[in-house]
């Protein structure tokens, strides 16, 4: 037993240097290209593939040859890619194989998402960060990482990272813990640059593209509005933006273009019929994407919405909490399955169900049904012209997971589609 015990104990270590020695030696293998590159990297709970995109596509506006790598694409110059791996911070050397590839393309600059377990894996290590940026925190991946202090922990050895090796770190000022990655990152130096949705400045550009893109020449694209984006982001990408010397000019053409992100407040249209695609799976992104809901909401309209929770042992105290959030918001609520991994569906929609009927009356009609598909054909049929129904936790994900690694085809937005399309008018 004794025996067993030393090899527990020192197993945590000898994973943290084969993950250590991956990075270094991706770093050897591949030249350091990041040191020929501009690299930023975008870290935080919330919204770190928003911003890498309107990061992104202020860059392309400025003429500038980009390389993305994030849960959503890898983008390398014209050649862009769905990312196929479901990890948008992979390890083994392949964010050192992806910059030597964006360099050898001919691309200046890199923007990479950033996450947590990546930071306790050393996959940030040996890339020269020119910046990196922190959109906010709440709990999440706590089973993961053991405790919230553990996950804000990893937050912070990255922008210390970014910081103790000359590179420059955006702090989101509205965000509860900005105190504490900021007087943390005083120890450092003068690194730390601060950005809040409410700067006037940032009111000041919104305000001139909201009036270019009610012009002809840029118009909004069916199904996306820049006002859903969250401010936050919008105001990340202005300040990196600025501190990159990028005209204002640039950067205001570049948001008023800008065509959103698949599965992210996505809004599908047919007749009279409204529906929204999110891919919120946390208690604040849900309750910020059903408050973003509710003021699209016409007199007397409803809101109807679908949501679940990811099973694989994923922060379970969630489940509950999230189906508070639906109890106070939504109309009608239907609990289903979204990636129950190797748990019980049954017991994650129960846990989910339990947590909305906690809430005082009035209580909103809470439907548990197992099938995806089906909660979602139940809440169009319920659609009348003015509702609204929003679908959370899926987005632009293409698979949902189940026990034993088996995974089924999943297209939200698709499927959604079907629906509304099939759909007799009232």
């Amino acid at each position: 037993m004794a025996i067993k015990e030393s090899v527990r104990k020192r197993t945590p270590k000898a994973l943290a240097a084969y993950h250590f020695l991956w990075a270094w030696l991706g770093a050897r293998l591949h030249r350091h290209p990041s040191r020929r590159l501009f690299t930023i990297g975008v870290t935080g709970t919330k919204g770190k593939t928003t911003t890498v995109e309107l990061v992104n596509a202020i860059l392309e506006a400025a003429g500038k040859r980009t390389a993305v790598l994030s849960s959503l694409r890898e983008k390398i110059g014209d050649d862009s890619n769905k990312n196929a791996i479901g990890n948008s911070m992979p390890g083994r050397g392949y964010i050192q194989k992806f910059l030597r590839a964006a360099r050898e393309a001919g691309c200046q600059y890199a923007v990479i998402e950033v996450t947590s377990q990546g930071v306790v894996q050393h996959r940030h290590r040996f890339i020269d960060w020119n910046l990196g940026v922190i959109t906010n925190l709440s709990p999440e991946h706590i089973e993961a990482h053991g405790s919230f202090e553990n996950y804000r922990k990893a937050k912070l050895d990255f922008l210390l990272y970014v910081a103790k090796h000359g590179g420059k770190v955006f702090v989101n000022r509205d965000d509860p813990n900005a105190g504490f990655f900021l007087g943390e990152l005083s120890r450092v130096g003068d690194c730390a640059i601060e950005y809040a949705r409410t700067d006037m400045q940032l009111m000041d550009h919104l305000s001139r593209v909201e009036r270019m893109r009610e012009s002809a020449e840029f118009g909004e694209r069916p199904g996306f509005r820049l006002a859903n984006l969250n401010e936050g982001n919008i105001a990340a990408a202005i300040a990196i933006a600025k501190e990159m010397g990028i005209p204002d000019r640039t950067i205001e053409t570049a948001l008023a273009g800008f065509r959103g992100i698949p599965g992210r407040m996505e809004f599908v249209t047919a007749g009279p019929y409204t529906a929204i695609v999110d891919y919120a799976h946390t208690p604040d992104s849900l309750e910020a994407a059903y408050r973003t809901a509710r003021r699209e909401l016409g007199d007397g309209g409803r809101l109807i919405c679908v949501l679940g929770a990811a099973g694989g042992g994923r922060d379970r105290w969630k489940r509950p909490e999230m189906g508070k959030i639906a109890a106070h918001y939504c109309d009608e609520a239907i609990v289903t399955n979204e990636d129950p991994y190797d748990e019980d569906p049954e017991a994650i929609i129960d846990a989910v169900a339990e947590g909305a009927m906690q809430m005082p009356y009035p209580k909103p009609a809470i439907l548990k049904v197992a099938d995806r598909r089906e909660a979602l054909a139940r809440a169009i049929d319920a659609l009348q012209p003015g509702d609204i129904m929003i679908a959370t936790g899926k987005g632009s994900e293409d698979w949902i997971h189940l026990a034993g690694g088996k995974k089924v085809p999943w297209n939200e937005r698709i499927v959604v589609e079907e629906l509304l399309s099939a759909k007799q008018p009232a």
